[in-house]
């Protein structure tokens, strides 16, 4: 298994344009042998300590074999709808790792 932990940070105003996408990725997700594990938002108060930006979203992602995330970051489908990506999300950062 390879886990994808993705903080995610949203350009302001943007946020409808992201869930669009997120309606379109997520369920592909599956496609590839990938469960989402957790989606959230935080709230301010969930912080106990932060030395970076508070993200809008975390997603933490797994997927059997690294060549499932490729496929999956290389579908058709999903592609097509990058466009919406590109416009909602100003900054994110993928942490890619394997369960010990």
């Amino acid at each position: 298994m390879i886990y994808i932990t993705q903080l995610i940070y949203i350009v302001p105003g943007q946020e409808e344009t992201f869930d669009q996408f997120e309606e379109i990725a997520i369920p592909i997700i599956k496609k590839y042998n990938g469960k989402l594990l957790f989606r959230i938002r935080p709230e301010a108060s969930a912080y106990v300590e932060h030395t970076i930006e508070a993200p809008y979203e975390i997603h933490l992602v797994e997927f059997d074999i690294e060549q499932d995330f490729e496929r999956f970051k290389q579908d058709e489908e999903r592609k097509a709808f990058l466009h919406l990506k590109e416009q909602s999300i100003r900054e994110s950062i993928l942490i890619q790792g394997s369960k010990r």
